[in-house]
């Protein structure tokens, strides 16, 4: 579906131009959720700017469903805009206007009557959850309102391409995983490509199929969700993860266990207290028992099972109970680092057990 190809983009010129993209090539299939993720700076924005030329690339050719965007003329790449739709951090929204006229402003010239439009503004409204609101203005709306509105204006021409701009970074965590819901629930509906920028790795781990992690305007690593965030290559990468996951949590609160709680040593180092990491049917197990962690520790780690189990759907990673344990097994394939992952995590206990 979108095909982009040795893409870079420059700001200004000589010593002091801004290198923004890097000879990114990128290949985004069909309904593919897409995730392109990074620090601040890294690139990111003018990137999917680039798939629409909002922003056009210094060089390098960026293909849409088959048509090359940097060789159309104006009128022509005006008509293939009407199918890659896009919604933003900020929303904008024209004030002035209802939800509805909001919705409606795109299918301007479109050649629908005003009836068609109205019908079909309200079945966009309907679509996006917000089929009360068609008379209501912006300021009245809340901030998940303001983006339901502003993903139902960019689906109103039909689009094969949605563009989401770090479209939750404005939104609280519940408003963030609901419109992250909407969103694949149009994916899964409509069929509809997503491109979804973002600095939140929870985001692409919740919808995601593939990511792509850019630095400096390159991108350094892509693949398969899972992968990339179990099996790091980059620096960039690891440094993503290690500070936007609960192993920095776990870490934190380890720190201030040190100073403020102690632990009963010879009733946590019985047998049945203590974490464990070992084969077990072809696969790996980890098991802890019910005192394996202080309250607080025992509580990020069953986070960090959820948040794996989470992102591989349940196909490599298994949670499970038995002899009162808690389990989670995990396949060949990919034991090195989730293994080590979680074998770090027995480390730390252990530090602590030794510090106290």
């Amino acid at each position: 579906m979108i095909e982009l190809k040795n893409i870079s983009k420059d700001f200004g010129s000589g010593e002091k131009a801004v290198h923004a993209v890097r000879d990114v090539s990128l290949s985004i299939g069909s309904g593919e959720i897409f995730g392109i993720i990074g620090f601040s700076g890294a690139g990111k924005s003018t990137l999917v700017r680039c798939i629409n030329l909002l922003e056009r690339p210094s060089s390098g050719s960026v293909f849409v469903a088959g048509q090359d965007l940097t060789a159309l003329s104006a009128k022509d790449l005006r008509a293939a805009r009407k199918k890659i739709g896009m919604i933003f951090q900020h929303f904008n929204l024209m004030p002035s206007r209802t939800v509805a006229g909001n919705v409606a402003y795109p299918l301007k010239g479109s050649g629908l009557s005003k009836e068609d439009i109205q019908k079909k503004v309200a079945t966009l409204l309907e679509l996006v959850g917000i089929g009360d609101k068609a008379d209501a203005y912006p300021s009245q709306l809340s901030g998940g309102q303001k983006q339901r509105v502003a993903i139902a204006r960019a689906l109103a021409n039909d689009p094969q391409v949605l563009l989401c701009d770090e479209a939750t970074s404005a939104l609280d965590p519940q408003t963030t995983k609901a419109i992250l819901h909407l969103l694949k629930h149009l994916n899964e509906t409509l069929g509809i490509t997503i491109v979804l920028i973002t600095h939140e790795m929870a985001v692409v781990k919740e919808i995601c199929d593939r990511v792509a992690v850019m630095e400096y305007g390159r991108v350094v690593e892509q693949g398969e969700v899972f992968t990339v965030f179990a099996e790091p290559k980059q620096d960039i990468t690891k440094s993503f993860i290690h500070t936007t996951s609960n192993l920095q949590k776990v870490e934190e609160l380890c720190r201030h266990e040190r100073h403020h709680q102690k632990i009963d040593e010879e009733e946590d180092r019985s047998g049945d207290a203590l974490g464990a990491v070992h084969a077990a049917g072809g696969g790996f197990l980890f098991c802890h028992g019910e005192t394996s962690f202080p309250g607080k520790l025992r509580k990020l780690l069953l986070e960090l099972v959820e948040e794996l189990h989470r992102l591989d759907g349940g196909h490599r990673v298994r949670l499970g109970a038995a002899d009162g344990r808690e389990h989670l097994s995990l396949a060949d394939r990919v034991e090195t680092d989730l293994l080590g992952l979680l074998a770090r995590l027995c480390l730390i206990r252990a530090a602590l057990l030794e510090l106290f």
